[in-house]
């Protein structure tokens, strides 16, 4: 088949990094760390199944535990934390794979259970539109956040660099910002959740200013070549869409050339055709952005390759299908049935 021909090829993804092929294992939270949200040792086995990969983005990671909103998810700013991941990068690499870490703040889609009862922060006080439910709890629903301070800013942006450090002390090959999916950077760079009049809200520049100073300081304690970032231009979860929001990615997305990033990933979970974008988020990012982009949002295998060979993208990210096949990339180049993803397989690391 010729879209076998379009993923099994190598990719040189900078930063001496090859990748094998050109299918990424998405980043899919699980909650299986443990209490003290430490990696386990069948999260080791788990990433270690699927290390036929180009590459695995682990499950969002938390920068520290002000940033938490689910429950049981990994963290690196403990010295526990690094320990639990260097079990599984040992286990990817052991069987030739390339993971990545992404790094996450939650930012107001979190709730006070987790903050000792103090409301989680965002850029402003702005509450997700009719609450909703909190995952994985008992009919809890979101809060309005607080406003986090220009001083808290400044931490939590220190607390990305210490946690990409961490990363890599832990043997990941690189990092992905999560910068997606209207969590905690996402949210400054969307009108809806960004009403600031300091420096960091009001303008293109000022909206664009929490994640630049992000990278900045990621970039001075890791090679920028194992740097990711994960972007979702238009809102669509937890967010109000508004029309200025293009404007943001405009300007941000040209001034990501002047990184050598190793990639930058769709945040959709779904790739549809939008009119403000002029096609797909992902063909929107190709559209501004010169390097590596990996397309996500739904994809099989097939679709991705099609992507790739239209040139919308370089490597394609599979999430769900890897939770049902831990043999994905085997499956694909034999052309074998895919066993069907369904919820009850988020019980349990298969």
């Amino acid at each position: 088949m010729s879209y076998l021909n379009t993923l099994f090829h190598s990719v040189d993804l900078g930063a001496n990094l090859t990748l094998k092929n050109r299918i990424v294992m998405a980043p899919l939270t699980r909650s299986m760390a443990d209490d003290d949200l430490v990696p386990t040792e069948a999260m080791a086995a788990y990433y270690g199944r699927r290390a036929d990969a180009g590459l695995i983005i682990s499950e969002a990671t938390l920068i520290s535990q002000d940033g938490q909103g689910y429950p049981n998810t990994p963290g690196l700013y403990t010295q526990a934390q690094i320990d639990g991941w260097k079990n599984v990068t040992q286990r990817v690499h052991q069987n030739g794979g390339k993971i990545f870490a992404q790094i996450w703040h939650t930012g107001r889609v979190s709730h006070s259970i987790y903050h000792n009862g103090e409301l989680p922060m965002a850029p402003s006080a702005v509450p997700i539109v009719g609450h909703g439910h909190v995952p994985r709890t008992e009919n809890l629903e979101y809060e309005t956040p607080r406003v986090i301070t220009v001083d808290e800013i400044k931490r939590v942006q220190n607390q990305f660099a210490i946690a990409a450090k961490n990363a890599i002390e832990a043997g990941f090959d690189g990092i992905e910002i999560h910068g997606a999916n209207s969590y905690l950077i996402d949210e400054f760079l969307h009108w809806d959740t960004n009403r600031r009049e300091d420096e960091y809200g009001g303008t293109v520049e000022n909206m664009a200013r929490f994640l630049l100073e992000i990278i900045d300081q990621i970039k001075a304690v890791i090679p920028e070549g194992k740097i990711g970032l994960r972007l979702s231009p238009q809102a669509y979860i937890n967010l109000e869409h508004d029309e200025r929001d293009k404007e943001v990615f405009d300007y941000l997305l040209p001034l990501l050339n002047q990184y050598g990033l190793a990639y930058v990933h769709t945040g959709m979970f779904s790739d549809t055709p939008y009119e403000h974008l002029g096609g797909t988020v992902t063909q929107y990012i190709r559209k501004h952005y010169r390097g590596t982009v990996i397309a996500s949002g739904g994809y099989s295998a097939e679709t991705g390759a099609t992507a790739i060979e239209k040139g919308d993208a370089d490597l394609i990210a599979i999430g769900r299908p890897f939770i049902a096949n831990p043999d994905y990339v085997e499956k694909v180049k034999q052309e074998k049935n895919l066993v069907e993803y369904n919820n009850e397989m988020l019980g349990e690391l298969i």
